[in-house]
């Protein structure tokens, strides 16, 4: 009898002992998640997720538009946090496939937000991929599936109006600031 009622102890500090009771940080950034949002939320479980904020949803009578529809995501005080861009237009149970972040509470592991420059970028990721487009520069991170824009603002002059050229990371000033960036599922 002692000895099962000890057995029974023990199971049950292993069990309460195992659990994570660990709050979700709801700004940070991970390769498959952002706070509560993963790569497998669809657009129907956005409510749940964003209960404390507004959500502004497409609105019907464009369909013959075809486009994927954004979904924003702002806080209380009407500061936008999240652009969403579902997989599928006009469907709820289509997955979030792209997240634009707006706002400066949300950080990588590595501490990068909005704020950062591009010299934190370099030195807290191995750049992927560095593309030239229009108005920005978008430097891809495969590790957390994110691209970082820089406004061509920021980069030499030689450097804003030529789409042509290819852009490397030692052409980037350091201090060159983040515009957005975006996770990609």
């Amino acid at each position: 009898m002692k000895k099962s009622i000890f057995i029974i102890l023990i199971i049950t500090l292993l069990i309460t002992s195992c659990s994570n009771d660990k709050p979700v940080d709801p700004f940070l950034v991970k390769k498959y998640n952002i706070g509560l949002l993963t790569d497998s939320t669809t657009v129907r479980e956005l409510d749940t997720i964003f209960k404390n904020d507004s959500i502004v949803r497409y609105v019907s009578g464009d369909e013959f538009a075809g486009s994927i529809n954004v979904i924003e995501i702002f806080d209380k005080s009407g500061k936008k946090l999240l652009d969403l861009y579902p997989k599928e237009a006009l469907d709820s149970t289509s997955v979030i496939s792209n997240v634009r972040i707006n706002d400066e509470r949300y950080r990588t592991e590595k501490d990068i937000s909005i704020l950062s420059t591009f010299k934190d970028i370099k030195d807290n990721y191995r750049i992927s991929k560095i593309d030239n487009l229009i108005n920005t520069v978008k430097i891809s991170i495969n590790e957390i599936n994110t691209a970082f824009s820089i406004d061509k603002k920021e980069l030499p002059s030689s450097l804003r109006f030529n789409m042509d050229a290819t852009i490397d990371a030692i052409q980037i000033p350091e201090k060159a600031k983040i515009k957005y960036f975006m996770v990609h599922w």
